[in-house]
Formats: structure tokens, sequence, C-alpha cells
């Protein structure tokens, strides 16, 4: 099957992202009662549509995934209504866009793709896409100097800042799980992203969020 035309450098969408997409994926299609090799071609194609994070577009990359994905799914063999399943649940699957699965295989979607956005691995992804991100035009940075773990009202900026990206997203993700399994791990690796921003926070002189 056609994998995702991952944009070159992008680490933090790269290939590995889809595997452990799929990996989480597999593991949660049993609670979920969906068939495994769907919950692994979802996954697969999940992320055709590159659109770049400082793209104003960028809340539309499931809905231009969806558009996409019907190809590779019959080329793959895949019948006519196992790939209405499949492009249904990767439209509803961009956290930024903010669509409620319709049905167990989005829900999964959603699980796999958020799990991968937190805990250890979604911290080394922010920073890998923080980093893509900066250009000599348009510099970015790691935190607000002056705010660095968002306390103050003053208005997020993820695609300058990158640890503006927990408060705007990574810290809501674990709330909004929809499966046991992924309610378990989401709220494992929830803790993970708190114990970092407490350690940034001692390093910098200032207290952490919780």
């Amino acid at each position: 099957m056609v994998l995702a035309a991952v944009p070159a450098g992008e680490l933090a969408h790269d290939g590995h992202h889809l595997a452990r997409v799929y990996a989480w994926a597999l593991r949660l299609a049993p609670e979920a009662g969906v068939d495994p090799d769907l919950a692994g071609a979802t996954a697969l194609v999940h992320d055709l549509a590159a659109v770049p994070k400082d793209s104003p577009d960028r809340a539309l990359g499931g809905e231009r995934g969806a558009l996409m994905a019907g190809d590779p799914l019959r080329a793959a063999g895949y019948a006519e209504h196992e790939i209405a399943a499949v492009v249904e649940a990767v439209r509803t699957s961009s956290w930024s866009r903010g669509f409620a699965p319709t049905s167990p295989l989005a829900a999964l979607l959603q699980d796999a793709d958020r799990l991968d956005a937190i805990g250890a691995v979604g911290i080394a992804r922010v920073f890998a896409c923080a980093q893509h991100m900066s250009t000599p035009q348009r510099a970015g940075r790691f935190y607000d100097p002056s705010d660095p773990l968002a306390r103050t009202p003053r208005p997020l900026d993820d695609r300058r800042q990158a640890v503006d990206h927990f408060a705007a997203k990574l810290l809501k993700l674990s709330a909004g799980m929809h499966l046991p399994g992924a309610r378990v791990e989401g709220e494992r690796r929830h803790r993970t992203l708190v114990a970092f921003l407490a350690d940034l926070g001692r390093e910098l002189g200032c207290d952490a969020a919780t």
C-alpha cells in the first residue's frame, strides 16, 4: 500500500510515526470491535495529505487525506464499504478540526494518532516539528522567555514557540481518549508531559502548571 507523502526532513510525521500509530491501531482494535486489518490500513493512510503545521490549512489535513485514501485502498484490494469506513475515519481524525468520531474505527484512529502526540515520543515530536517550522525569515524558539509555561492569559503561539503547544493541545488530549486502553495509556503519557513541564519550570526558575 502507498503510504503518506512524508515531507522531507519532517521527523514528527515520518514513517516511524505511521508505524507507531499502526501498532496502536492493532492493539486497540479488539476493544473497539474493529477488524485489525482494517484498523491497520486506516492508520497507514491517515496522513496522506501532508499539510505543514504552520499552514493556515493545518486543520484540513484529515479531510484532504480522506479524499486521497480511496485509490491506495482499492489497489490493496479493499471492498468499497471498507474504503468508505476508512475514508470517514480519516475525515474526522484531525484534532484541530474538532470532529467527533462517527464510528468505532474513527474513535480508534483518533486515539491511536493522539497517543503518539503525547508522552516521551510526543515531546520529541513537538520539538522536531518546531525546528522544521523555524526559518531564518521567521525564527522559532523553545518558549516565550517572559512566560515559558504559558501561565499568563497571553495568546498562545505554538507555530513560533514549541512549549505553547503543550497548553494549546497536548495537555488536553488524554481527557478525550475514547477506548479504555487508550485512556489508561493516555493518562500515563499525560503524567510524562506534566513531569517534563515541572522539570523545565525548575530549570527556568518558574513553577509548572498541572
